[in-house]
């Protein structure tokens, strides 16, 4: 964790997730809300589908909402997209941008990218920016390269550490079970702040620098206790609420 900057345990359901599931929110809404004090803030990024009634369940829980893209534009002739603007009016706090998901199943590039950093924040939402390298880009010895190009193309230069997250997510451990060693989580944190902080002065300092491969119960306390780890950002084991409610507990255990 980083010494003053409160962390974030950030859940990204991706392409599931009916009214069925809403049982699941109240859940982690009871989990949270039962304590007196979180040293963490918590999010949830919801299919648009279901953001509204989301926001409904935890209207009077300290659990956030949020979307997992948007379009750059306010609105438009642009079928099947979502506007940030569109997001916040259902409830969203947040939205996630460049997702390696994003980035490889529709061609998403780092100036893409940007343009819905700029578009979250111009909706009154924080944007999750996304960045990470492939398996053959680590193997190769590219991927400190290939991150930095990414955090240089896709984080606008109006970044600040309230209106931004940045999530590494090496996207080889996505979904896959594999999960970097501490050192390499580590190093590849480390730079990332380096060059947040490089760019942008005690704004980089401060930003939340989220981890996003493969969290788990059973890894959740040892990444979190990471340097420059501020949280995580967790897929398929926030679908479940007991998993995200245990993933919470390793925040400053």
């Amino acid at each position: 964790m980083t010494p003053g900057v409160t962390p974030l345990v950030a859940g990204n359901w991706k392409m599931n997730g009916t009214a069925a599931s809403l049982g699941e929110i109240r859940d982690v809404c009871a989990g949270l809300d039962h304590k007196d004090a979180l040293p963490h803030e918590t999010l949830l990024c919801l299919p648009a589908t279901l953001i509204e009634r989301a926001a409904s369940v935890a209207a009077d829980s300290v659990l956030s909402i949020g979307g997992e893209d948007c379009h750059p534009l306010e609105s438009g002739a642009h079928t099947g997209d979502i506007s940030a603007e569109m997001l916040a009016d259902a409830g969203a706090t947040a939205v996630i941008v460049g997702h390696s998901e994003r980035r490889t199943d529709h061609s998403e590039t780092n100036a893409l990218v940007a343009d819905k950093a700029k578009a979250a924040w111009r909706a009154g939402l924080s944007a999750i920016v996304c960045v990470g390298e492939t398996r053959e880009e680590r193997e190769s010895g590219n991927a400190e390269n290939v991150v930095a190009s990414q955090l240089a193309g896709s984080v606008p230069d109006a970044m600040n550490a309230a209106n931004t997250v940045i999530a590494y997510e090496p996207v080889w451990a996505i979904g896959t079970g594999l999960v970097p060693s501490g050192d390499d989580i580590e190093a590849m944190h480390a730079l990332i702040r380096r060059i947040m902080t490089e760019r942008f002065g005690s704004e980089g300092e401060g930003v939340r620098i989220l981890y996003g491969g493969s969290v788990k119960p059973a890894n959740a306390k040892e990444i979190f206790s990471i340097a420059n780890v501020d949280g995580g950002l967790v897929g398929g084991a926030s679908l479940k609420a007991s998993d995200f409610l245990a993933i919470c507990e390793g925040v400053g255990a």
